[in-house]
């Protein structure tokens, strides 16, 4: 969706579990490599012309630097601050479920 952000996403190809096409994902869309964490949130959300199934994860780069290759261009933003991008409808209950855990953690430190 252009002008929309969104989590770097993929389809899950046949007899692959949501981790190992992530991990794919990042590598072919991002050319760096990253170790899969904690489960943040399984959405599935239909727009007017389709349907989309994200599952999200927490993840940490292990290898590499991020290169929008198959993007115009890429961001890291802090957890205070998303809402200052427009996100994709199918994203806002993972950026949403972030928010919180980042204050939830962010408070007990």
């Amino acid at each position: 969706m252009p002008g929309y952000w969104e989590f770097p996403v993929g389809k899950i190809e046949p007899g692959e579990t949501p981790q190992a096409a992530l991990l794919r994902e990042i590598k072919e869309e991002l050319h760096c490599q990253i170790k899969i964490g904690e489960f943040v949130e399984d959405t599935t959300f239909t727009y007017d012309l389709f349907t989309v199934h994200l599952v999200t994860y927490y993840a940490e780069i292990i290898y590499g630097t991020p290169i929008p290759y198959e993007h115009s261009e890429i961001k890291w933003v802090p957890f205070k601050e998303p809402n200052s991008l427009q996100w994709t409808p199918a994203s806002i209950p993972a950026i949403e479920r972030v928010i919180q855990q980042c204050k939830k953690e962010f408070m007990s430190n």
